[in-house]
């Protein structure tokens, strides 16, 4: 293999910036010869909601992925860092093999080309129950092995933050509304009702988005990806995540068998130890819906935010799964109720109509 930049290394891959293409061609020349790659495979594996997009690119015994993570936009630093924890944790994660964190660029293993969200869609009953099954005793390794130390807090301003998305891209942008002074005092209130639950949780090490489209049919399984935003916060979060996610949706029968087999195994861990959760599983179960209606009200705003900012409208399309999701929860406690009065003028007869998917 060549070991000297190839006109040929990224032939089959848009590059916008010719500059970028020649920082990559650098870096990969000698890259193709320690693993021996084929410049000429290299070609598109998968996009992302932020600027990162991922290549794939063979060798003769197996194939490797390029993520290209353009600064200042990308930082692979906390890619780096939490997949050595991941593996140290005994889980599944990509191997960084080669690294340029100035630049940006990742050579990586390759965990597959099964997303479990695709996998689910088309499973029958029995395989999504094996693979949820599997997703959720990785989710208790990863919340009781993932070394925390160093690892930013979700405390009560990025929750905030967080919720903040909603009425300014979701409710003013994308619906072109303002609320009035008491219909503000009901955001106010709702939030705070939501941080004080997250806040009043046990703390583990949070992925932040355990769901189907982030893990990986692989050996083992899953394969865990896109876990660079990981903070210490809600044990509650990564399940709700997984549970009402932002592309498939499960009858409520499931997400509760699904929900106690995880807090079966996660309330003998140390971070329920004392806690009410640890005997009440009814407790638990609320706290996890108020935590998924936090995410859920933030996906709002950063689905809203992808279309007008960032040009990828297609995100949008999953906005009625969202104000669903919402609506149930909202339904049925009472000291959610008022934000229905927020959500209907956005989301119309969906809302009216109750949860339908």
């Amino acid at each position: 293999m060549p070991s000297t930049p190839s006109a040929h290394a990224s032939a089959g891959v848009a590059w916008s910036d010719t500059e970028r293409q020649r920082h990559f061609e650098r870096w990969l020349a000698p890259l193709t010869q320690r693993f021996e790659l084929d410049p000429a495979s290299l070609a598109p594996a998968s996009s992302d909601a932020s600027f990162r997009r991922y290549l794939r690119i063979h060798s003769r015994a197996r194939s490797f992925i390029v993520m290209d993570a353009p600064p200042p936009q990308e930082d692979v630093r906390p890619f780096v860092d939490i997949a050595r924890r991941i593996n140290a944790a005994g889980l599944h994660a990509p191997e960084i093999l080669a690294a340029d964190a100035a630049q940006g660029f990742l050579l990586l293993s390759d965990l597959g080309r099964t997303l479990y969200l695709d996998a689910l869609r088309n499973a029958p009953a029995a395989d999504a129950d094996r693979l949820m099954r599997e997703a959720i005793g990785a989710l208790v390794q990863w919340q009781v092995r993932v070394e925390p130390h160093g690892l930013p807090p979700y405390d009560g301003a990025l929750l905030r933050r967080e919720l903040q998305l909603f009425p300014d891209w979701c409710v003013q942008r994308e619906f072109g509304l303002q609320w009035s002074s008491s219909e503000q005092a009901i955001w106010d209130t709702v939030s705070e009702l939501l941080v004080a639950s997250a806040l009043a949780q046990p703390r583990v090490v949070v992925h932040r988005d355990w769901m189907p489209r982030n893990l990986m049919c692989s050996d083992p399984n899953p394969g865990i990806l896109d876990f660079q935003d990981a903070v210490v916060g809600p044990v509650t979060y990564d399940m709700a995540c997984l549970l009402r996610d932002a592309f498939i949706s499960w009858e409520e029968e499931r997400e509760l068998d699904w929900a106690v087999r995880w807090w079966q195994a996660a309330r003998t861990t140390p971070a329920f130890a004392g806690h009410a959760f640890a005997d009440d599983f009814g407790e638990c179960w609320r706290a996890l819906e108020w935590m998924g209606l936090q995410r859920h009200l933030k996906v709002l705003g950063i689905f809203c935010r992808l279309k007008h900012r960032d040009g990828k409208a297609h995100y949008s399309t999953d906005l009625p799964r969202f104000f669903a999701y919402a609506t149930r929860t909202a339904l049925r406690y009472a000291p959610l109720t008022p934000l229905l009065t927020l959500l209907e003028p956005l989301s119309g007869t969906a809302v009216r109509a109750g949860c339908t998917f």
